[in-house]
């Protein structure tokens, strides 16, 4: 068997492998949090798009449908109520209005989201806390052994494969 740098399992690695290794595992981290700030950023702008197409169909709602639906309420309200038919043409108004106020606010709802989002401000927070963490971190003496004894996990390699 071997280590996943390819020296037996149960050596002592050399004080290069082990910064090597610790290297290499700093480099994988910070590849891994620059990904997820990326997918996080997309989260946001995908929230953003959904905010600004909502808005957009809200204008383009209340601008293509006035003419039309208005003519049509306005008169089928007269028709059926007899009312005056600047009055049917309020009311007619004022549905379009509700109509584009609600998808105003399904607009509002997703840009607060996208607002809110702090993806890559927490990932640049972790970054910052394991660069913190590893400044810190000091290697733990270890014990010096004797010449003529081998370490512990040696042996119990050695008694598990014979």
């Amino acid at each position: 068997m071997s280590a996943p740098d390819g020296s037996p399992v149960g050596a002592e690695r050399s004080i290069g492998q082990l910064f090597a290794s610790a290297t290499a595992d700093m480099s994988a981290l910070v590849h891994d949090e620059i990904a997820l700030a990326k997918a996080q950023l997309k989260q946001d702008v995908k929230r953003g798009a959904t905010s600004g197409g909502a808005f957009t169909l809200a204008g383009l709602l209340l601008l293509f449908s006035l003419p039309m639906l208005n003519f049509a309420l306005a008169y089928g309200i007269r028709t059926w109520s007899g009312w005056n038919l600047a009055l049917c043409f309020l009311l007619s108004f004022a549905a379009n209005v509700l109509v584009a106020a609600a998808l105003a606010l399904i607009g509002i709802t997703f840009a607060k989201k996208a607002k809110k989002g702090r993806g890559p401000q927490k990932v640049a927070a972790s970054v910052k806390e394991t660069a913190g963490v590893l400044q810190k971190a000091r290697p733990h003496p270890r014990p010096e052994l004797p010449e003529d004894r081998v370490p512990r996990a040696v042996e119990a390699v050695a008694r598990s494969s014979s």
